[in-house]
């Protein structure tokens, strides 16, 4: 008779061997219909959900351990942007086949992010079919706390942190479309497949900060928001932007495409928040104690609603053809 390789698993038993894990925040985690969580009393919870699509959000070639903690990391960037502290998430994805070492690296760099950042795995699901993947994580902030986008006031600091632009320079440099020397190559392909979620940032801003939110369809794209919803409009000087390549050592071709990155590229998972010019001493505070860069690149101002208006040297205003990622446009 013909010999027979070992039994692929099914769903319940790739679902125990791979993402089933002691869950102690948890009154029951994996294995029933519903887990049972218990927030601390007193306080909100702010719960999240994104769907990465392969050939959308991430290149099919992309190691499994970035794409794992990838995943997870772009949930709890949204928890940072509100301000909370992540607690729990629950992962649903569906798979083109069973390919168990795929899916063994994926966990590996799925678990590693949420160790990083004290979060339980409480649920999940999985299916055939195009690999797709979906996360629901949840987080706790103190009521009234937690910062929003509508709250900016004409007059406010305009901030970022760290260097929007890496991920889209990564991103170019892996479609073959530039090629960065070192250390730019490095990190922006870093920046690209794991991201850092600002947590420890966004609880700090609480109390700071008047408006926020994360990075992730571009810098133009994400500032908009904040001023559509608290109902007014921005103003972002040029010179004030993070250092992304430039120079003579580097074409004009290349500082303009680090530009586009910056401004409308997306995926880049930093905070923009504004804040009163009188919190400005404050946030210098914040950049030092936790050793992370928070460049002031504008102010909000009375105007057309959700209009972002970047300013050269000469105070002239610059025209872009794009200002972020948007899925239908």
């Amino acid at each position: 008779s013909q010999e027979k390789g070992p039994l692929m698993p099914g769903e319940f038993a790739l679902i125990d061997k791979y993402f089933t894990r002691a869950t102690p925040s948890a009154i029951l985690g994996p294995g029933d219909d519903c887990a049972l969580l218990q927030p601390t009393p007193g306080k909100q919870l702010a719960i999240t959900t994104d769907m990465l699509v392969a050939g959308t959000h991430f290149l099919p070639d992309t190691d499994p351990r970035n794409l794992g903690w990838k995943a997870l990391a772009v949930n709890l960037s949204d928890l940072a942007a509100m301000g909370a502290t992540p607690r729990w998430a629950l992962l649903a994805g569906s798979l083109p086949a069973v390919d168990e070492p795929w899916i063994a690296k994926f966990a590996e760099g799925f678990f590693a992010c949420a160790a990083e950042y004290g979060v339980d795995i409480v649920g999940g699901d999985t299916t055939r079919g195009p690999l797709n993947l979906c996360i629901t994580a949840l987080g706790e902030c103190e009521p009234g706390q937690a910062l929003r986008r509508d709250s900016a006031q004409a007059g406010d600091l305009i901030w970022v942190s760290g260097r929007p632009g890496l991920a889209g320079l990564g991103l170019a440099q892996l479609q073959g479309r530039i090629a960065l020397p070192e250390p730019w190559n490095r990190l922006c392909v870093s920046a690209l497949e794991r991201p850092r979620p600002r947590v420890a940032l966004g609880r700090a801003l609480v109390g700071v900060a008047s408006a926020a939110i994360d990075v992730s369809d571009g810098l133009l794209a994400d500032l908009g928001h904040i001023c559509e919803r608290s109902g007014l409009a921005a103003v972002v000087q040029l010179v004030q932007l993070p250092h992304l390549p430039k120079g003579e050592t580097y074409d004009a071709d290349l500082r303009r495409i680090a530009l586009e990155c910056q401004l409308a590229g997306g995926d880049d998972y930093e905070l923009c928040f504004t804040t009163p010019p009188a919190q400005a001493q404050a946030v210098g505070q914040i950049a030092a104690r936790l050793d992370l860069q928070l460049w002031c690149i504008g102010s909000m101002a009375r105007g057309v609603a959700g209009e972002v208006t970047v300013l050269d040297p000469d105070g002239n205003p610059i025209e872009f053809s794009r200002r972020g990622y948007d899925h239908f446009g």
